[in-house]
């Protein structure tokens, strides 16, 4: 019912980390840190679904589903985007259908679905970041 101290000190620390996070994070690292909320909810239903907690896991999932519709898919720039975002936008649209599915059914296998297709995203996502240049490295091949 109560929780110590040092959990509350624990929670609140690690809320004003992610709020620091966000706040001083260039477009990149969101679309990663939203990447990483969005597997985390994922693996926090599926822990909540297998000790049958409804609550807890419909919390988690409509989180899912947020992260998904409004950070996610809500960023793609389908003028700028192309192909590239359209197809975003397609399979984002059904990771919610599929994360809606999972709440409705109790079932754990969309939320393994959804995981395998969102994985790989977030891993190239990652590694988009190491390959981009920072604005203090010159571009090669250009004059100093």
């Amino acid at each position: 019912m109560f929780t110590s101290v040092n959990s509350r000190a624990a929670s609140a620390y690690k809320r004003v980390a992610v709020e620091t996070s966000v706040q001083g994070a260039d477009p990149h690292t969101l679309v990663g840190l939203l990447y990483d909320a969005l597997l985390q909810s994922i693996a926090q239903a599926r822990g909540a679904m297998s000790r049958g907690d409804v609550e807890a896991k419909g919390t988690a999932l409509g989180k899912a589903v947020r992260i998904t519709e409004e950070g996610l898919k809500a960023g793609l720039n389908l003028q700028q985007g192309g192909d590239l975002a359209a197809n975003l936008q397609q399979l984002y649209s059904y990771c919610v259908v599929r994360l809606t599915q999972a709440n409705l059914r109790n079932d754990p296998k969309p939320l393994e679905e959804v995981t395998q297709l969102i994985e790989p995203l977030a891993q190239s996502w990652q590694q988009i970041k190491g390959s981009l240049p920072t604005p203090l490295q010159p571009l090669t091949g250009r004059g100093a």
